[in-house]
């Protein structure tokens, strides 16, 4: 399991005064992904258009590079605000495989100080129902900690 205290304080002191979105996207990504042997692919999809979201800074695999608002995992939580916490792919309606290795995921929304989403934060697993309401609550946190300096 991730060590979410020491991570929060790593990625605090490696974004310290940083606003570049991409930067800390990239930052955080990298951070996240060796934390935690579960994941298998970490990253980000920016708001790139109205209802479109592309490919950000990521670890692991090759990923999609668009997604519609209106599919998948990554697209319900830009579409809806939420936190999407799936422990099974399959059974999700309108999952997209960018990846077949995939067998659950956590899609958080990013959303900057003035309260604009800037995009999802996805973390995919290997494992079925690889993560819990403690990964949800620890990486919100460090997601609203980061990106409260973005204007």
């Amino acid at each position: 399991m991730t060590d979410y205290v020491t991570l929060a304080k790593t990625i605090a002191a490696l974004t310290d005064g940083e606003t570049d979105t991409v930067s800390l996207m990239a930052t955080l990504a990298c951070e996240v992904h060796h934390s935690d042997d579960r994941f298998d692919w970490t990253g980000f999809y920016r708001v790139a258009g109205p209802d479109l979201l592309k490919i950000g800074p990521y670890q692991g695999g090759h990923g999609c590079l668009t997604i519609p608002f209106s599919r998948g995992v990554c697209g319900a939580a830009a579409r809806t605000g939420e936190v999407q916490l799936v422990p099974d792919v399959e059974a999700f309606p309108g999952h997209i495989a960018c990846a077949s290795s995939t067998r659950s995921e956590l899609v958080l929304p990013v959303w900057n100080g003035s309260g604009r989403l800037l995009g999802v934060f996805d973390i995919d697993s290997d494992q079925p129902d690889a993560f819990t309401q403690e990964d949800t609550d620890a990486l919100s946190e460090i997601l609203k900690k980061t990106f409260a300096p973005v204007a």
